[in-house]
């Protein structure tokens, strides 16, 4: 991987002189001295659900912190409403459509479910085998930070069988179906049963003297909501009924774990050769009357699924401030962090530099694409094709797939619940940005 300019501050004092060593070419990697990279994945999580992004009730003291911290895009969106999909793109920085983990479970014609999920069924594993095959071919974040000498490592949720496929050295996935390996397995009891495994990673790369990266994406605040019975009674009174306050704890839940993590970095001294960045997969509508999710949230091509706020936290290296206006994507994030340390990006990523403030000016929309839940290919599984502008986003319904649907058009700056749909007047900007989103979807 060849190097551009890298950031003043990484290269060593005390390089060895030509004169000291003749005849001998120093090791570019050995001069550079990167930083530890982390991601903060949240599970199921509304945009409108911390304290720093306006919430009444939910407290969120410390990623309200991390946002006072960090430059905190709170008009950030997801490649698309649900978790396998969303987390590939992140970790690979292109869309599904790209990567091909178009959805959770793969069924394919003449699969018979009746009417059980296609999750519970013996043709499930055989059916998702081509799906990490493909995966595999692709080049992920750890891969290119493994070429600098990175140690990588994977905690929380994961659908890509074992951490391995992700090109982490390390990780909390074994991903075989035989124990049970779907999304996650011993994964998923990072933060919920504690972070010693995560803090042994942390130590391992600081006693073999690697930067790192982590990935920390635990089943919080996804169901099941059974949060800690303290933080469930400070909700109770506050709550319209039992369900929701159970996910306002859990909202709380996953702050704390957040906390602890970034506590112990903090206590090890690397904060200032940490960078953090935060992102939620998708989003989440607590029903009232039962366990469920309102369709409006997750799977869905509306804001409560598709919008999260996206943080960078470099102390010493980025300014804090919250950005309320420009637009980004969890595409974004592997192409801003790769030009943060230094290396040269890959040409086939769909997002941008985010910091950059030429490439923000130069952006004029994000995008996103929802497929079924159970999926096979681009043409059957396509729901919805999404662009998002300032100020209008459209959603366009596959004709296929959903025959009765219009198209709709909200202005996401005014409307952010999008409740008044446009499109019926406003035939020109629908037009302007179904043309725009035909020209994303070929390119």
């Amino acid at each position: 991987m060849k190097k551009l300019a890298v950031i003043t501050g990484f290269i060593l004092v005390g390089l060895i002189s030509c004169k000291e060593q003749p005849g001998k070419t120093l090791d570019k990697k050995a001069q550079i001295q990167y930083p530890n990279i982390v991601f903060i994945l949240s599970d199921d999580q509304a945009w409108t659900d911390y304290g720093f992004m306006g919430h009444e009730h939910i407290e969120t003291p410390n990623l309200d912190k991390l946002a006072a911290e960090s430059r905190t895009f709170t008009r950030g969106y997801v490649s698309t409403s649900l978790c396998s999909p969303s987390l590939a793109s992140i970790i690979t920085g292109v869309y599904p459509r790209d990567h091909m983990v178009l959805g959770n479970d793969r069924v394919l014609p003449g699969d018979l479910k009746n009417g059980k999920p296609a999750w519970t069924l013996p043709w499930r594993d055989e059916n998702y085998k081509p799906v990490i095959e493909n995966f595999k071919k692709l080049k992920t974040l750890p891969d290119i930070l493994k070429e600098e000498g990175y140690l990588s490592f994977q905690t929380g949720k994961w659908w890509i069988g074992n951490y391995e496929n992700g090109g982490f050295d390390y990780g909390m996935t074994h991903g075989d179906p035989k124990r049970g390996g779907r999304h996650g397995d011993y994964g998923l009891e990072i933060g919920r049963k504690g972070m010693d495994t995560l803090y042994s990673y942390i130590d391992l790369a600081l006693e073999k003297k690697k930067p790192f990266f982590m990935w920390y994406a635990p089943f919080l605040p996804h169901a099941p909501h059974n949060p800690p019975e303290a933080l469930l009674q400070k909700y109770l009174p506050k709550a319209p009924s039992e369900y929701v306050a159970k996910y306002w704890a859990m909202c709380e839940w996953f702050d704390q774990t957040c906390g602890d993590l970034i506590n112990y970095i903090d206590e090890k001294g690397e904060t200032e050769n940490t960078i953090f960045v935060y992102v939620c997969d998708n989003g989440w509508v607590q029903n009232e009357n039962n366990t469920t999710y309102n369709p409006i949230s997750k799977r869905s091509p509306y804001d409560l699924g598709m919008r999260t706020p996206i943080m960078y936290k470099w102390k010493g290296k980025i300014t804090p401030e919250i950005d309320a206006q420009n637009l980004v994507s969890s595409l974004d994030m592997v192409p801003t962090v790769l030009d943060l340390i230094g290396l040269e990006r890959p040409d086939d990523l769909d997002g941008i530099n985010v910091l950059n403030e030429a490439e923000q000016n130069k952006r004029e929309a994000v995008y996103g694409e929802i497929y079924e839940h159970d999926f096979n290919t681009v043409e059957e599984s396509l729901n919805y094709r999404v662009v998002m502008t300032n100020p209008y986003k459209l959603i366009l319904p596959n004709p296929k797939n959903k025959p009765n649907e219009e198209v709709q058009l909200f202005n996401i700056y005014k409307d952010p619940f999008e409740e008044n749909d446009l499109a019926p007047n406003h035939k020109e900007e629908v037009s302007e940005l179904q043309q725009i989103l035909e020209e994303n979807w070929v390119n």
